[in-house]
């Protein structure tokens, strides 16, 4: 894992998946994993945090769609850019369509192996460029 990548916003509802997803994130290295439970939850931090080197997002959220939390990510100027992976249960094509609509960048289907987590993590960094912190 890159060194200077140092932020993720991990929005998953599931209490299990998140810290399930948190551990594999900072076994990869990440400094910091901002886990929280909805979309308004990530709504209200995205407005006073620092810019996240990634987003992972579930798309069946309590309250905000992931879709809708992913299309609000790439219409901010300062997050347009930030990789988006998506880590969702629906995992037919049209879900996989939709959020590519909305502007993910990469979609990993539950069930999945920290392997397959970890390459596609790694794989959706390299090819989006993600932001290199200073």
């Amino acid at each position: 894992m890159e060194s200077d990548l140092h932020t993720v916003l991990l929005v998953e509802d599931a209490p299990f998946f998140r810290k399930m997803l948190g551990d594999y994130l900072r076994d990869m290295g990440f400094k910091e994993v901002v886990e929280l439970p909805s979309g308004r939850a990530a709504l209200k931090h995205l407005e006073t945090a620092a810019r996240p080197d990634l987003v992972c997002l579930d798309l069946t959220l309590p309250d905000i769609s992931g879709y809708d939390l992913c299309e609000h990510i790439r219409r901010s100027a300062t997050m347009a850019d930030v990789p988006v992976l998506v880590v969702s249960a629906r995992d037919l094509p049209e879900d996989k369509a939709h959020a590519e609509e909305a502007g993910a960048n990469g979609y990993l289907g539950k069930p999945f192996t920290q392997e397959e987590f970890t390459r596609r993590v790694q794989s959706l960094l390299k090819s989006t460029g993600a932001r290199r912190a200073p």
